[in-house]
């Protein structure tokens, strides 16, 4: 059994572990990227899916669960279909190679697309009540089980009052193995991550069209499994999602009868292999019901730590940055933001300009809705720039202050530093600007437990994933997720950051 802080020291990258690895893919043994159910009834809703107006920059800027306002009034029941689409199905078809290849909507380590999204609701829309399995390859939904079951859901959150007032939860899981062919231990690391840009997905969507959305990290885990038929060895569920409100549960019949079910899947590829710590790491972060779920976000009401070491230097260098504001930002909708979202594999050392640097940061970092976040903390991660080519702007290492929209100076930068600390990927170093998201393990499991951890890398993916949309928002930027050497970048960013480690990171600026 093992705590999140030595999961996460396990799992760490350094250049002489990788010199060490003598791991080779077995592509014969790759799994499918997605799950198939042998009999499962299928429900294909009519209507296709229909993306809301709103502009990214907009959808993605809320810190709380209420929509921004530039989000129209919401028109009846959020769209489930929609709303599934947008975050993890198919949304491009491009032929690479020779090959037909699918792209979903939201990045995802290795575009190995283990992260599943289940929806639990009432009457909503075209759905009648009862648990539904998301299909991202048909856009279809596997009926689970019959019934209005978003008691169980309220019951698991401590009647979390997002959950026990909404329409319809959406609940991300992640099936290991999907992700642990290729990343092996390091996929509890990647779970959140890639529900992270999942969730941002989803959250845009929902705020754009309207609707109330948070994320629920709280919440007892057994019930939430047992309700989706997953066996936590091989898939567990992440983060709840609660969107729109107004349908209280208490309003409807009571809960049925929650009866262990047991789908029967077809295999993911022939010779899975088992990677223990990954589930071991998830189980020691459960919550053992509703009470220890509110009795955990209470922690944050009324404990909170100082999990930010970074400090404001009273001698430090300032920048102050100018973002432009809501009617002279790029009006691109979310829907179409997402459609063209892409990972860019080659930049151009060309700068680009300060307002638009301020803009994708100031949009993306305000903060993620959750559940534990309350009063004066607003989250578990600081924010760095590696900025190498913003007009005026100076080359260096900054860290980025939100709300404030000021970098503090921190050291210089260059560019073959920054390949290197990303495993070595020059490409890197070749972006406008790196964003590294920072948190001290140490003190969010002291204070919060392993299941901050768990938020933390959830905000940190989350943040990801909207600094993603926040970037293909603006037609001349791109960006992608990248992974590092854990050690040397907190020591890079050291005395600064001290106690830090690097949860996320982000390279954008203008395509080569």
């Amino acid at each position: 059994m093992v705590d999140a802080r030595e999961y996460h020291e396990r799992t760490n990258h350094s250049p002489e572990r990788l010199r060490e690895m003598s791991f080779e893919l077995d592509e014969s043994n790759r799994p499918r990227p997605y799950k198939v159910y042998e009999v499962l009834p299928r429900f294909a809703p009519e209507s296709e899916p229909d993306p809301p107006e709103t502009p990214a920059l907009a959808a993605v800027a809320t810190d709380g669960a209420d929509p921004p306002a530039a989000a129209p009034d919401p028109a009846g029941d959020p769209d489930i279909a929609t709303l599934c689409h947008y975050a993890a199905g198919v949304t491009k078809e491009l032929e690479i190679g020779g090959r037909e290849m699918r792209f979903r909507a939201a990045a995802c380590t290795g575009k190995l697309y283990h992260v599943d999204l289940y929806v639990v609701t009432g009457d909503c829309g075209e759905f009648s009540p009862g648990v539904y399995h998301f299909d991202p390859e048909g856009g279809e939904f596997d009926v689970l089980r019959e019934g209005d079951y978003r008691g169980v859901l309220a019951a698991a959150s401590g009647d979390h009052a997002g959950v026990a007032d909404a329409p319809v939860t959406v609940v991300a899981a992640s099936e290991w193995w999907r992700n642990a062919w290729k990343y092996r231990e390091r996929t509890y690391r990647h779970a959140f991550w890639d529900s992270g840009t999942i969730l941002a997905n989803l959250l845009a969507v929902a705020h754009g069209g309207g609707h109330r959305a948070e994320v629920v990290a709280g919440f007892a885990d057994d019930p939430v499994a047992e309700l989706l038929g997953l066996d936590p060895d091989d898939e567990a569920p992440l983060a709840l999602v609660p969107v729109g409100s107004g349908s209280a549960v208490s309003d409807g019949a009571e809960t049925p009868e929650v009866d262990p079910i047991d789908p029967a899947e077809r295999p993911l590829s022939e010779d899975p292999v088992d990677y223990p710590l990954v589930a071991d790491a998830w189980r020691q972060s459960r919550l053992e019901d509703g009470d220890a779920a509110e009795a955990w976000r209470e922690t944050f009401a009324h404990e909170v730590a100082d999990t930010s070491l970074g400090e404001r230097a009273d001698d430090a260098e300032w920048v102050d940055l100018d973002p432009v504001d809501a009617e002279t930002a790029s009006a691109r909708p979310v829907g179409a933001t997402i459609e063209r979202r892409g990972s860019c594999r080659e930049y151009s050392h060309e700068p680009i300009s300060a307002r638009k640097f301020a803009t994708v940061m100031d949009r993306a970092m305000r903060g993620v809705p959750a559940d534990a976040f309350a009063g004066d903390l607003r989250g578990l991660v600081d924010c760095y720039c590696l900025v190498h080519a913003v007009e005026g702007v100076d080359p260096g290492v900054y860290e980025y202050h939100p709300g404030a929209d000021e970098l503090e100076w921190v050291r210089e930068a260059d560019r073959e530093k920054a390949g290197h600390l990303a495993l070595g990927q020059s490409v890197v170093g070749d972006a406008a600007v790196n964003v590294y998201l920072m948190a001290d393990v140490d003190a969010v499991v002291s204070e919060f437990g392993n299941r901050g951890y768990r938020l933390a890398q959830l905000e940190a993916g989350i943040a990801l994933g909207r600094l993603y949309l926040a970037t293909y928002a603006h037609r001349t930027l791109g960006g992608r997720g990248f992974t590092f050497f854990d050690t040397e970048v907190a020591e890079y960013l050291s005395p600064h950051s001290d106690g830090q480690t690097p949860m996320t990171l982000f390279a954008f600026g203008k395509p080569a």
